[in-house]
């Protein structure tokens, strides 16, 4: 069997990127990722979030299963080459605040010179084909930046574009409130409900990435994650919530208008006294690039594109509905 490249996960501990490192390991690729030398990730692992793993034991986790911790910091820059000269692909999946800190890892990898593959955090929308506003716009346009950084300075890479995870999208069915299930009773819909979307939980995500990641003909393309049995319009995910409980929902459908509108001024549609804030005003805008202007909705290229589901057709993905079935 022929070798497989040896990959560097970092931001292994968030919501992607621990799905990126099991994944890789499940694959049979040598794992890595970058933890701080301080130990810091330990005195702030209290938080668990969605999550219940914490930080300390999610890296024993990793440990556990013979992932190689490095320690280094992005801010390091020699600390940073040496853990590219350890490895052939490098996997960013930092969090939105840290996009532009990517020019840090761009030049450890330029400098290393031994990395055949680099994927910058991304994991979401195509950001070079997109009609998003702010605040969603502005973090679109720094990682459209990176891209630009990465092909100018030579590096291979590979995009991964998996559009809406069903974490953020189908968790309440994008109801801007505090329901943390699909609702019952009453469903908010933004637009008309009759554009495609495209979704995917965030493991399957990560084995997607990995996917790309093992696989020549992703080199210096971007890869849309578009599943067939998930690329629908929100109309259809909501008629198949009401077959899994036997009910018809009450419907209201918010205009475009009036979406961008609550998007400016940070006020809820919803429910007038909760502020749409960060991160109602985000997801918002997030809601308001798929489901009413069909970012997700383009051809493929196959130049520069690879379409997932037809690339890599042996991964069982869960499908929306399979999904839903754990909210019934």
């Amino acid at each position: 069997m022929a070798i497989k490249d040896r990959i560097l996960v970092l931001g292994s501990t968030g919501s992607i990127g621990r799905h990126i490192v099991w994944a890789s390991v499940k694959a049979g690729n040598p794992t890595f990722v970058l933890v701080r030398s301080n130990t810091s990730y330990v005195r702030v692992s209290l938080v668990k979030a969605a999550n219940p793993e914490t930080k300390e034991e999610l890296l024993q986790s990793f440990k556990n299963s013979g992932v190689i911790i490095i320690e280094g910091d992005i801010n390091d820059h020699e600390t940073l080459v040496k853990a590219m000269k350890q490895v052939d692909v490098v996997i960013c999946a930092a969090g939105r605040l840290l996009i532009e800190d990517q020019v840090k890892i761009i030049a450890a990898i330029k400098e290393a010179g031994n990395v055949k593959r680099f994927f910058p955090s991304e994991f979401g929308l195509d950001v070079d084909r997109h009609d998003s506003v702010d605040p969603v716009r502005e973090v679109f346009v720094e990682k459209a930046k990176v891209r630009r950084i990465i092909e100018a300075e030579g590096i291979p890479y590979t995009y991964l574009c998996c559009h809406a995870f069903t974490g953020y999208f189908l968790r309440n069915l994008a109801q801007i409130n505090n329901i943390v299930v699909p609702p019952r009773e009453k469903v908010v819909i933004l637009g008309d409900g009759n554009v495609k979307g495209a979704f995917v939980t965030e493991v399957d995500a990560g084995t997607y990435t990995i996917e790309a990641a093992n696989d020549p003909t992703a080199l210096n393309k971007a890869v849309h994650v578009r599943l067939p049995a998930n690329y629908l319009t929100f109309n259809e995910i909501i008629s198949l919530w009401e077959k899994k409980i036997g009910k018809t929902l009450e419907k209201t459908y918010v205009p475009e208008e009036q979406v961008l509108k609550d998007i400016k001024v940070l006020k809820s549609w919803l429910r007038p006294c909760v502020e749409a804030s960060f991160p109602n005003n985000y997801l918002l805008a997030l809601y308001h690039s798929q489901q009413i202007k069909g970012d997700a909705v383009y051809e493929i290229d196959p130049a520069k594109d690879v379409e997932a589901s037809e690339s890599y057709p042996h991964v069982k993905y869960t499908t929306v509905d399979e999904y839903l079935n754990q909210f019934v």
